[in-house]
């Protein structure tokens, strides 16, 4: 009889794995860099549009009729589900270390880490994804964003500069240089930067609003979601 009822608990688990999707406890870096055929680009064009347009829970479905062992859709998959606020982005992000989509990964954990306010941890995710691609201007744009909550301001403009010299006219960082320049009472810099790049009202407000954050002693660090980049990597674009 025992050995009856552990024959069907085996059948069982055996069903279980042949769903289609890998656990997330399951996943190794051992995911493919194949390039995709033109169905599957089709459905990760897809994807990016509705996560793009805010619809994120259909464009995790289409992702979903990808296969799990292709990087790029890993890496799409772990973008929705950290937007989503779910844990499973975490593993999705580390499956991709050592891969060729690595600096991709280092991206998304440092950006996980920030937005749960681990500074430390978000620096050093971060500080590994420069390493491996020093001119993706998002990547040095939220470490920049870290070394601003830390207040090393020095370090903190090296990456915001950076960030804007490597892509020409980048308002997301040039807000946050912004909000540096107004943290040190730069006003007049902050207001040349404003002019030449064509930033709106609404976002000198938000600068502001960040920077006088920053001023106050017991101040709640200041929001990630409002400052680190949210578009997918240009890499995998």
């Amino acid at each position: 009889m025992k050995a009856l009822i552990a024959g069907l608990s085996l059948l069982l688990l055996s069903g279980c794995a042949n769903t289609g999707q890998t656990p997330w406890s399951a996943l190794t870096n051992t995911a493919s860099c194949a390039k995709l055929n033109s169905d599957q680009q089709l459905s990760m064009n897809l994807a990016d549009d509705m996560a793009n347009d805010g619809k994120l829970h259909a464009s995790l479905a289409n992702l979903q009729n990808l296969p799990d062992n292709l990087a790029e859709v890993r890496l799409r998959k772990a973008r929705v589900y950290r937007l989503l606020g779910r844990s499973e982005a975490e593993p999705l992000y580390r499956s991709l270390l050592g891969s060729c989509l690595a600096a991709e990964a280092e991206h998304g954990l440092g950006q996980l880490a920030a937005a749960s306010g681990n500074n430390g941890l978000a620096q050093a995710h971060l500080q590994r994804a420069v390493q491996l691609a020093p001119t993706n201007e998002k990547i040095r744009n939220d470490l920049g964003v870290v070394y601003l909550n830390q207040l090393r301001v020095v370090d903190a403009k090296f990456e915001f500069l950076t960030a804007i010299e490597l892509k020409q006219g980048d308002q997301l960082a040039a807000v946050n240089l912004v909000t540096l320049l107004i943290y040190q009472d730069d006003w007049s810099r902050a207001a040349e930067l404003v002019s030449r790049l064509g930033l709106s009202p609404a976002q000198v407000t938000e600068a502001q609003t960040r920077a006088e954050k920053l001023k106050t002693p017991n101040r709640s660090a200041p929001s990630a979601a409002a400052q680190v980049a949210a578009i997918m990597p240009a890499a995998v674009h």
